[in-house]
């Protein structure tokens, strides 16, 4: 498959997850989006379109950041410390935005992983 159809299928599973998926106060959008190097989590406000709380393989608090990738491991620790800085500003209940992409892999270890560090989808 071509890229650009890749990109265009992805965009409108975006789309149509977007339209049921929405982040209030009490039940923010957690929004995950992998690059090919990176993974970003943030806890999205979409009533008054704030981010409350965000995690990252570039953060610098984050410790051996230099070895994080975007693969199920990173996954899984970026997942942790994703859930520890959504309880640190008081976030229990989240509703999970996959951005479109499948929920297996590497998008499942990190949901799994907040799950158990005590967030509640």
């Amino acid at each position: 498959m071509r890229t650009e159809q890749k990109f265009k299928l992805r965009q409108l599973r975006r789309w149509r997850t977007r339209k049921k998926v929405v982040g209030t106060l009490e039940r923010p959008r957690m929004s995950v989006l992998f690059t090919q190097k990176n993974i970003h989590v943030q806890f999205i406000n979409d009533a008054a379109g704030v981010t409350l709380a965000a995690a990252s393989t570039v953060q610098k608090s984050i410790p051996d950041r230099e070895k994080l990738k975007a693969n199920v491991e990173s996954a899984a620790r970026i997942g942790k410390f994703a859930a520890e800085a959504a309880l640190g500003k008081g976030i229990t209940q989240v509703v999970f935005d996959r951005s479109g992409a499948r929920y297996h892999g590497k998008v499942k270890a990190l949901a799994d992983a907040a799950r158990e560090a005590g967030l509640k989808f």
